[in-house]
C-alpha cells in the first residue's frame, strides 16, 4: 500500500508543538489594517490552538495519527 500523502496547503499552516498539540496563525491579519487597532492587530500576530472541532480534519491533512 502507498504512503499517504501530507496535503501540501496543511503543512504550510499548521505547526505541530512538542506536546502535540496544533498551532495555526490567526486570520484578519492581511490587508485593510488601518481601521484596527494597533493592540488588536498586535493580538493577531500570535498564534492560537486549532480548535477542538477542526482537529480532526488537520489530523487527517497532516496524517498524524489519533
Amino acid at each position: 500500500m502507498p504512503k499517504m500523502k501530507t496535503n501540501s496547503s496543511a503543512k504550510k499552516r499548521f505547526k505541530l508543538t512538542g506536546t502535540g498539540k496544533i498551532t495555526r496563525k490567526n486570520a484578519y491579519k492581511s490587508h485593510i489594517l488601518t481601521k484596527m487597532s494597533t493592540k488588536r492587530k498586535r493580538a493577531l500576530g500570535h498564534t492560537s490552538l486549532v480548535s477542538n472541532a477542526d482537529l480532526g480534519n488537520v489530523k487527517r491533512m497532516l496524517c498524524i495519527g489519533k
